[in-house]
């Protein structure tokens, strides 16, 4: 990622300038440029080394990219089916976890820490709204090529794929693995007013590999809720819809308590029909 950032300022300061660069930092998109540079340096340190990386790590590393990569088994059509399922009717589930984790308290002498949490959950919010910034169809499948399904792939791998394997080894224990892997997912992403709802899509992908040995479920479901976020914003802004992405409070607890309940229950049909099935390298 280092390398990455580096490589990104090589290709930014020849075409836009070193006061573009400073001007990224305020996120001041009124300043020529500044769009056009930021998603340069989120491809090239962030995007391109978070899939580089597992590839080196697996194959050059470990010498054993199918265990820790799991790209070659084939599965059930039913699976990413019932993966689709799951992400829907778990969205209840995770706004109530939104609530929950926006009501943090801290005590007085950890000031300095809550400060610096909400620091970084406005910073990474601001990034977020300026790569959301969608005026065209094209801008938006840009969107959802790159945030949907090119992160999708590059976070999976490397943490579903790469980060799960070398835990679960550890531990000697796949719940250890996955669980861990999660919270290390949700730290990545330095939101930590979001910080539980990541963690239980970091659990639900983690799962979701561990049963079926194959890393395309979790990008599939990964890609599900980028890809959703992408094309809600981009309908919002033009005003085809009404419902706001950034509003937490759609659902009532009725909703939540039955996405919780049938949330719980998709998961054990999907581990059932996924540990019934007999993988199969493709």
């Amino acid at each position: 990622m280092l390398v990455g950032l580096a490589i990104g300022a090589v290709i930014v300061l020849p075409i836009y300038g070193l006061q573009t660069i400073s001007h990224i930092a305020t996120f001041d998109t009124t300043y020529p440029g500044v769009i056009n540079a930021i998603w340069i340096f989120q491809l090239t340190s962030t995007t391109i080394p978070l899939f580089v990386g597992p590839l080196i790590f697996a194959r050059y590393v470990v010498h054993d990219p199918q265990d820790y990569l799991k790209t070659n088994i084939k599965v059930s059509p039913m699976i990413f089916l019932l993966v689709l399922v799951i992400m829907f009717f778990s969205s209840p589930l995770m706004e109530w976890l939104v609530n929950i984790n926006q009501k943090m308290v801290f005590p007085h002498f950890l000031q300095g820490l809550y400060d610096w949490m909400r620091r970084s959950e406005d910073s990474a919010a601001k990034e977020t709204a300026l790569l959301l910034q969608m005026k065209s169809v094209g801008s938006m499948l840009f969107d959802l090529l790159v945030i949907g399904l090119l992160t999708a792939i590059a976070e999976e791998f490397l943490f579903r794929g790469c980060v799960q394997t070398i835990f679960t080894r550890w531990t000697k224990n796949k719940h250890w693995g996955i669980w861990i892997a999660a919270i290390m997912f949700s730290a990545f992403h330095m939101q930590f007013f979001g910080f539980l709802p990541r963690l239980m899509l970091g659990v639900f992908f983690g799962y979701f590999v561990a049963w079926s040995g194959s890393i395309w479920t979790s990008v599939w479901a990964h890609f599900i809720n980028n890809g959703t976020a992408v094309v809600v914003t981009y309908l919002f802004q033009q005003k085809v819809i009404k419902l706001n992405p950034d509003d937490q409070h759609v659902f009532n607890y009725a909703a939540y308590a039955f996405s919780l309940a049938l949330t719980v229950f998709l998961l054990i049909v999907y581990r059932n029909i996924a540990q019934s099935k007999k993988t199969l390298p493709v």
